[in-house]
């Protein structure tokens, strides 16, 4: 019975190591998968705007420590910020 455990084990592990075992990629997080197109599009100004204005007052700020308040208050030049920083992560 031992026996029989052990050899459907080493079928499985054979058959998994030739599956997943891809020849000539030594280490699969080094390969690039590239595609044909984007599967979506940058998020636009109006989008960011949008997540800001949705942003809630009194509350706690979150990891950054940056209350909804003080971003709702800078203007036109925060959100261009937001925005950069929003597609410079995005890419």
């Amino acid at each position: 019975m031992l026996t029989e455990s052990h050899d459907i084990l080493a079928r499985w592990m054979k058959h998994f190591s030739q599956l997943l075992n891809v020849s000539g990629v030594n280490d699969i997080r080094q390969t690039e998968i590239h595609t044909a197109k984007p599967i979506a599009s940058e998020p636009s100004v109006s989008e960011a705007e949008l997540a800001i204005e949705k942003l809630r007052r009194n509350k706690s700020p979150g990891i950054d420590q940056i209350p909804a308040e003080i971003i709702k208050a800078g203007g036109r030049t925060i959100r261009y910020e937001i925005h950069t920083l929003i597609n410079s992560i995005w890419n």
